[in-house]
């Protein structure tokens, strides 16, 4: 049985889609952007501060699902530019310390032209 994951504390879905879902042992999120959830507004700045934004949503997102950074055990996340490459590792590292398997591309362009995107899936505890 899936189970829908949302909290007020990270940006409500842009799209037809939900902040994550859980089904078994397993959560998977949806891409997270930079926006600030109190404002709805994507946050101003270079990467390490759109980097900073998005784990703070993946960060609520784990919270409403009971679960943490130490239980994600893969990432994807998108860069507009390979050249922020190290500087978002800088602020990646501060929070993925359990070091989880991960995928690391540019693309184009991203929703709300940002910097980065970042999708987790991460084990839950207990089956809820």
């Amino acid at each position: 049985m899936l189970k829908v994951i949302y909290t007020e504390q990270a940006p409500a879905a842009i799209g037809p889609y939900s902040q994550a879902i859980i089904q078994g042992n397993l959560l998977y999120t949806s891409g997270q952007v930079p926006i600030n959830p109190a404002t709805g507004e994507v946050v101003e700045g270079d990467i390490t501060v759109q980097a900073e934004q998005v784990m703070k949503n993946i960060a609520a997102i784990l919270e409403a699902a009971g679960t943490s950074f130490q239980q994600v055990i893969k990432t994807t996340c998108f860069l507009k530019s390979m050249d922020d490459f190290a500087a978002f590792n800088s602020v990646y590292a501060n929070y993925f310390v359990s070091k989880p398997a991960r995928s690391c591309v540019a693309v184009q362009k991203l929703p709300k032209d940002v910097l980065c995107e970042v999708e987790v899936i991460a084990v839950v505890s207990d089956a809820q």
